[in-house]
């Protein structure tokens, strides 16, 4: 059980309550604090002081004061359904303001919204009663999940529709899943053992005026996005090993001299997940290039099964002039790696774009935790201000419904997913275009009947939904639309902002699947083709070598001389390595991939292995394995 006191709420206990089904206790002394604002209040309304939403009417009906009994009371009026004009104020609050539409929201959306609210309204300062707040912990904890359509909150005065969806079945009204059954609310409060409650004073406004809907869907947001960050430093690291890439960029001195606490981050994140690979920083002339596979490609029966062959250009001594220093350090061959210092941006620049986006979710944590634990309804009461205090000193308007905080900090992370997707979608396009691919087959497959596509459309899926996510990232939180006849004038959007986020962080998750799965496939062909070069050194034929480098010169010339003694040094720095293999981290989410998902030689249906792909992602199921 979570212990609710209004002051300790974390995100890992909302997202316990929300994913896991955890229940909610309430803290019996600050239960005290609770009954002393209900008690406060009700002595308020006793001595008839006018306060906003408890004897006067709500947004630009605020300067209506309620009477004592219906204007039309014995005129034709039907009976009093046995409420006061007070109760009916707070009842008539939820009733008419339970008006989104859309798809309901999920369960877990409405559970996290639900221990928000309480937890909130545990401060004391909401002049809600014990007895109601303990209802609406009940239906958590039974399992009365109110239905909650998506769509229909500004954002202030914070989520009124949504937070009266979810206050409404409290009432016997609206709908509510229980027992994995959609029904009416007031059956589903019956089979949970429960009946309506009726409403007191201002506490229709305290159960739906705050930010709840817009912090919960933050809250299941960003402990989506804390996995995915990983998720984009894993694939990042795979397709760097696809790539035999170079590690100097991540080192920790290079960091130190711009230490962004993201790029700090995620520079440590690679280095960790690179830690042990002996394809990184492979030198350049031990790498080969994809050659098509031929039935003369290979002499040894056991080399036919290769889907593959393998080839170097030998750089002859006339194309050397200015760079014989290097030469000297690197042998005179071409494969599949260029002979240049740093990668491409996609991969060389991730610790600047990878904690850029870790920079902005810091952001959004920081607003969410000061959020679990703040007082969002109004107005606000401190009846521990002492008697001597005016009214107006004790029961206070202000705007803490308001949603800019919240609206702004998911503005800025909704703007980072199409960021870390489109590197993403750019590393998977850099594996498949055989002139940016350091020498892997074009779209990853042998191809030598010229009848397969390979991953090629893999990467059309990826830029569709980078582009999807890209239309998607507008900020919601610029343009506000006036409400209540403009007594509301200038509201958050903060609630379509979290909700946003929330719906994007899964075509995130998407492209970086696509990546992975990419990767997968490339990181197979460099580890194959390193290690075919490897076995053929071993072998110690020089002849055999030599039949896959390009450019020799003619035999028995003193340039073909120079060319065997090369080949010969190739062949012999080939042998010493042990087998190539990437980290331990990266080798284990290889091996994950590969337990469900094959390495593709022909083509073959990829729908299925997409799906899967997909699912292994939101799973988290590629995170926190343990490398052998």
């Amino acid at each position: 059980m979570v212990r609710l006191d209004g002051t300790s709420l974390t995100r890992e206990e909302v997202i316990r309550v929300a994913r896991q089904g955890c229940g909610v206790v309430l803290d019996a002394e600050q239960m005290e604090a609770v009954r002393r604002a209900a008690d406060f209040l009700d002595e308020q309304v006793r001595r008839q002081e006018p306060i906003y939403g408890v004897s006067t009417g709500f947004g630009s009906n605020a300067d209506k004061l309620l009477g004592a009994r219906r204007a039309r009371e014995g005129i034709g009026e039907p009976p009093s359904p046995g409420r006061s004009l007070l109760e009916e104020l707070q009842h008539n609050l939820l009733i008419t303001h339970a008006v989104c539409v859309g798809e309901p929201f999920p369960p877990e959306v409405v559970r996290a919204m639900l221990v928000i609210r309480i937890n909130t309204l545990m401060r004391g300062h909401s002049g809600i009663r014990p007895s109601t707040l303990e209802a609406l912990a009940a239906m958590l904890n039974r399992g009365v999940v109110p239905v909650v359509p998506r769509k229909g909150s500004v954002g202030a005065s914070g989520d009124l529709a949504p937070l009266s969806h979810l206050a409404i079945v409290l009432l016997g009204g609206g709908e509510a899943w229980f027992a994995g059954e959609r029904l009416p609310g007031a059956e589903a409060l019956r089979r949970a053992g429960m009946a309506p409650i009726a409403l007191s004073h201002k506490e229709g406004l305290a159960l739906n005026n705050g930010t709840t809907q817009m912090l919960a869907t933050a809250v299941l947001a960003i402990e989506r996005m804390e996995k995915l960050v990983e998720t984009a430093d894993l694939a990042a690291a795979m397709t760097l090993e696809a790539f035999a890439g170079r590690s100097r960029a991540f080192a920790e001195k290079v960091h130190a001299l711009r230490p962004h606490p993201g790029q700090l981050a995620a520079a440590a994140s690679l280095r960790a997940k690179l830690a042990g690979s002996s394809l990184i920083d492979c030198p350049y002339h031990l790498i080969p290039r994809f050659r098509t596979w031929q039935a003369e490609s290979w002499t040894l029966p056991e080399d036919q099964a290769q889907h593959f062959d393998i080839a170097w250009d030998w750089v002859p001594p006339a194309q050397r002039h200015g760079r014989e220093a290097f030469y000297r350090r690197f042998l005179p061959f071409r494969g599949g790696k260029k002979h240049q210092p740093q990668d491409a941006y996609s991969l060389r620049c991730i610790p600047q774009v990878h904690g850029a986006v870790r920079d902005a979710l810091d952001q959004a944590i920081r607003v969410v935790e000061v959020e679990l634990n703040a007082v969002t309804d109004n107005p606000l009461l401190f009846p521990d201000a002492g008697d001597a205090a005016a009214i107006e000193d004790r029961v206070i308007s202000a705007g803490h419904f308001h949603g800019m905080p919240l609206a702004l900090a998911m503005s800025y992370l909704k703007a980072a997913i199409p960021v870390l997707a489109s590197i993403s979608e750019r590393r998977l396009n850099k594996l498949l275009d055989p002139a940016t691919n350091d020498g892997l087959p074009a779209f990853l497959i042998g191809n030598e009947d010229a009848t397969d596509s390979g991953f090629m459309i893999v990467q059309y899926t990826a830029a569709a939904l980078v582009n999807d996510l890209a239309t998607r990232a507008h900020p919601a939180a610029v343009h506000s639309i006036p409400t209540s006849a403009n007594a509301e004038d200038h509201v958050s959007m903060g609630a379509n902002e979290a909700r946003h986020v929330l719906e994007m962080t899964e075509d995130l998750g998407h492209v970086l699947a696509l990546e992975l799965y990419t990767a997968a496939q490339a990181l197979d062909y460099r580890r194959d083709m390193i290690n075919a070069a490897r076995r053929l050194a071993r072998r110690g034929d020089l002849d055999a070598l030599c039949s896959k480098v390009g450019n020799a010169p003619s035999a028995g010339t003193e340039a073909y001389a120079l060319f065997r003694s090369e080949c010969a040094e190739l062949l012999r720095q080939l042998a010493a390595l042990d087998a190539f293999r990437p980290s331990p981290v990266v080798q284990a989410a290889l091996a994950r991939i590969r337990e469900e998902i094959p390495f593709m030689r022909k083509d073959r249906p990829m729908d299925a292995e997409v799906r899967r792909m997909c699912e292994l992602v939101a799973q988290d199921a590629l995170l926190g394995l343990h490398p052998s």
